[in-house]
């Protein structure tokens, strides 16, 4: 599709199924609903939105329902209510909201790169909802968050003031910037589409209320958020638990997910010739996890 007949930042791949929105105490948030069956809901992380998941889910369709939110993290297309909570604890919160909004019930959360950290705490907070937890590529207790790797800690410092957030992400106007290791050059390890980028890049350039958002919900990210899931996991979680690493990530180290795997007692499977994005390198290796996993 030419990117000079669609908005961009409104484009979600028909592929994920039917348009919702839902209205939570934190906002109104988007969502396509595809398939039926058990359900997997799908939490992405910053600076992405459900086309992440476009590849993926037409491979679960047929066995599951695939829930794929918008979530406020600066590639979203409506704005939160000015005052929402848009910490860790407040995303938590929203993703809960949602399943309680649209009464899902046995969910399977399956979280990638930030999303991971942020399902991390809906389990670890809110799992009355949850059947199963699929982790895939992110923040575990061992990791800062922002993650060190690629340079990604500079988006939190610069949310401290909304210039230098709008000055650093003036870079992703141009092209060849989307191949950079701190921008999305080290999470996909082949170039995305330019539509799709178009979806991810152009809210947070283009409409103040989305970078005011993103920037509220970088600028709060902190380690001692996962880590504090993590001890309640470890200590008390008893749905399973797998981990979906990409082999080859360059931004959230295998041997981390290996030593986590087992503090958590949790199944480790990798994805090969990856990157962060499983879904977007490998999205028919990254099918077979869930298809096979959440239906032993």
């Amino acid at each position: 599709m030419s990117s000079s007949v669609v908005d961009l930042a409104r484009w979600r791949d028909p592929r994920l199924g039917q348009p919702g929105e839902v209205v939570l105490p934190a906002g109104t948030v988007r969502y396509h609903d595809q398939g039926s069956g058990p359900v997997i809901v799908f939490a992405h992380g910053y600076l992405v939105n459900a086309n992440l998941w476009r590849k993926l889910v037409p491979l679960l369709a047929d066995r599951f329902r695939c829930i794929t939110p918008d979530l406020p993290l600066g590639a979203h297309t409506v704005p939160m209510r000015p005052t929402a909570d848009l910490t860790p604890i407040g995303i938590a919160q929203l993703i809960s909201d949602l399943l309680d909004a649209l009464d899902l019930g046995g969910v399977t959360l399956f979280g990638n790169d930030s999303g991971g950290a942020y399902s991390q705490l809906v389990a670890a907070d809110h799992p009355e909802r949850l059947a199963r937890l699929v982790l895939s590529s992110y923040e575990t207790p061992e990791s800062s968050w922002p993650p060190t790797p690629g340079g990604f800690g500079l988006l939190k410092a610069t949310a401290a003031h909304p210039l230098s957030y709008l000055a650093l992400h003036q870079v992703l106007r141009l092209r060849r910037s989307w191949r950079w290791h701190n921008t999305y050059g080290w999470l996909a390890r082949r170039p995305i589409e330019p539509t799709v980028m178009g979806s991810y890049v152009r809210p947070v350039l283009d409409r103040p209320e989305i970078r005011r958002d993103g920037r509220k919900a970088i600028g709060a990210v902190s380690a001692r958020y996962t880590r504090r899931a993590a001890e309640r996991l470890t200590a008390g979680f008893d749905r399973p638990i797998l981990l979906a690493w990409a082999a080859e990530d360059r931004v959230f180290p295998l041997a981390h997910a290996e030593r986590y795997a087992r503090a958590l007692g949790a199944e480790l499977r990798t994805v090969p010739d990856s990157y962060t994005y499983v879904a977007e390198d490998q999205p028919e290796r990254t099918a077979a996890l869930p298809r096979d996993w959440c239906q032993s």
